[in-house]
């Protein structure tokens, strides 16, 4: 008798995360039926079974989701009706917590004989601690990615393994053996997202333009996470009269990550991935106004970055709502640019933040967690 995953992830990085696990659960299940939704990575393992909606599911921020509002009521709905039509084994939520939680919540109430596991905690030791006694209470166990968060979850009282984080896997398959940083060469990482990329990639053209005026040697290059956000990028150059300074590529992003000399990143996960590459870089990010204030409020954490978290300390640089604007970001690159030293200590300190992500291996570690609930 075959064995039953319903999967849910809203975004690029949980599309990616979620493929691993499901392709190393498909080894160690051998009679398994997957659907859900995901991204294009998590559709071709599930041979088209897991639908691609990520491109229309990925918005941050308060003001954004209340603005599509309708669409996700109509989401929710279809998906819930699907599942309890699917009837799993297990339900596998990714990420994305501001619909998973509550997708967990009408699944527990609808069919309570339903496992529910959680893949990549939700961020609430930075900004919401009054949450964990309700995952404790909906969540049947936790696989986190940080050291740091087992502790916090496995205290209230819910089953939680650090697996450790995918990343590793995944950044190790695309190393390219005997890479050498280009000292002229700049990367500019504005996100995955169309709104992302429209707040940040203007400021990263106006910081291309900033540190050419200063050394016209120096060439820029930024990889787009998909075609459609190539599109976007193009346009925005345009615009900017910029079209000549900035390669676009589709993809090559770990491939740049490893021939860069130095890099402004966006907040997320591309800073991580940089990390692990040991990519000098400073991060950027801007969010609405509104999303921002009620982000002051809420969060309790010093740093923003994923690697200052991880390290404890600042270990980059982040240049953050008002103090994200190209003379400060070209401040912060020259410093890599003109100064080989720095680069290098640098590189020694991302370098050993990211060795706390754990070894290779996240991903068959996840997929037994899954596995054990399915046997």
């Amino acid at each position: 008798m075959s064995k039953r995953v319903y999967v849910v992830a809203g975004e690029l990085s949980g599309d990616a995360h979620g493929a691993g696990l499901l392709r190393s659960l498909k080894e160690q299940v051998v009679a398994l039926e997957i659907r859900g939704v995901g991204g294009p990575e998590m559709s071709e393992v599930a041979d088209g079974m897991v639908k691609d909606w990520v491109e229309d599911a990925a918005v941050m921020g308060v003001w954004e989701v209340l603005r599509r509002y309708d669409w996700f009521k109509e989401r929710f709905s279809e998906l819930l009706d699907e599942l309890l039509e699917f009837r799993p084994d297990v339900l596998l939520l990714i990420d994305y917590p501001g619909f998973n939680l509550r997708f967990a919540e009408a699944v527990r109430r609808e069919l309570p004989e339903v496992k529910i596991i959680y893949y990549i905690s939700p961020q609430v030791w930075a900004w919401n601690k009054g949450r964990i006694p309700k995952m404790v209470r909906l969540l049947d166990e936790m696989l986190c990615l940080f050291p740091f968060e087992k502790p916090i979850f496995q205290e209230a009282g819910l089953k939680t393994t650090f697996v450790g984080h995918p990343l590793v896997d995944e950044l190790e398959e695309k190393r390219i053996a005997g890479a050498e940083r280009a000292g002229d060469l700049v990367g500019l990482f504005p996100g995955s997202r169309e709104r992302e990329i429209a707040r940040l990639f203007p400021l990263m053209i106006e910081t291309a333009k900033g540190l050419h005026a200063w050394r016209n040697d120096l060439k820029f290059a930024v990889p787009a996470a998909s075609a459609k956000l190539a599109l976007q990028i193009e346009a925005l150059l345009q615009a900017a009269g910029a079209m000549d300074l900035v390669k676009v590529t589709t993809g090559g992003s770990q491939a740049l990550m490893q021939q860069a000399c130095c890099a402004v990143i966006a907040s997320g996960t591309a800073t991580l991935e940089a990390a692990y590459y040991r990519l000098p870089y400073c991060l950027v990010y801007r969010t609405a106004p509104l999303t921002y204030f009620l982000a002051k409020i809420l969060v309790k954490i010093r740093y923003i970055g994923l690697v200052n978290i991880l390290a404890g300390e600042g270990v980059v640089e982040e240049l953050i709502q008002d103090r994200a604007v190209a003379p400060a970001v070209v401040k912060s690159l020259k410093r890599f640019l003109e100064n080989p030293e720095e680069r290098r200590n640098l590189e020694l300190r991302l370098a050993d933040t990211a060795d706390r992500l754990g070894g290779i291996g996240a991903h068959q570690r996840a997929a037994t967690a899954v596995a054990g609930w399915l046997a």
